[in-house]
Formats: C-alpha cells, structure tokens, sequence
C-alpha cells in the first residue's frame, strides 16, 4: 500500500511540475520483456515499479511491438475462454490486454493464453497511472 501511495505522489508531483497535456507524450511506459517474465513500469523516464508476469505459454504468442492502449475495463469478461475475469484490463492489440490474474503462483512463468496478466494488485496499480496519465500519453512495449 504505501509502495502504491508513493507512486500515486511521485506522478501527482511530475504533472504538478509543469508537466502539462501537451508535453506528456509516451510519458507512461510499460515495457515487458518476454525473456524475463517482467514489466518495468517507467513514469517520465523513471522507473517507477517492476513485476513479474505471466506471458503466453506453450502453443499460443504474445505480440511484440510498441502499443498504445486501445480500451479499458475495470472489469472485463474473455468471451474466447470461458468468461474467465480479467480485472483491470488494458487492451493495446485486439482481444491483447494486460490484466490481473488469479493464477498469481505461475507469474514470472510463460502462462497465458497471449495476454499480459500481472498480479490483481499490480494491474490495479497499472490501470490508476494509465488513467492519469492517459491513454494517449501511455505506449506498451512488448519485446523478446
């Protein structure tokens, strides 16, 4: 919680340092490296979390490139597999989101089905500083 409260005061404090709309672009960076399982979470060129992920495993792909996220739900639903939940879920390609997961013992383990799954806590925290920061202000980077 207070790791959550620091990050939440650290971007409060780079938008209430001049950091206006305008000059914010791709301020928020969540770049995840498929190699390591890991995303590390950079706020105006400072990292600001790290954590490990779950990635595609076996039989099925994670896109790599640079994204912008396309939607988001608090709360999403998979219509493709068997309406498993997908809290705070960002869509950047498609049906790719990154999103909590329940499996939190297979994190750091390719696992998913080609999604990002973060643990729910972490996913929140992600949602929160995608919120604002914005959307478009926000680029994910998935590389091998």
């Amino acid at each position: 919680m207070r790791k959550m409260l620091a990050t939440i005061a650290m971007t409060a404090a780079l938008f209430t340092a001049g950091l206006g709309a305008a000059e914010a672009k791709a301020v928020l960076v969540a770049d995840v490296n498929i190699s390591t399982q890991t995303m590390t979470v950079s706020y105006s060129g400072r990292v600001v979390e790290r954590w490990k992920v779950s990635t595609a495993g076996r039989g099925y792909s994670t896109p790599t490139g640079a994204y912008s996220p396309t939607r988001m739900h608090k709360m999403w639903y998979s219509k493709k597999y068997d309406n498993s939940p997908m809290p705070y879920s960002i869509f950047f390609r498609g049906g790719y989101a990154i999103h909590g997961t329940g499996s939190i013992k297979r994190l750091g383990t390719p696992a998913s089905h080609g999604c990002v799954r973060l643990h729910p806590s972490n996913a929140a925290k992600l949602f929160a500083l995608v919120k604002q920061a914005g959307e478009e202000n926000t680029r994910i980077v998935i590389n091998r």
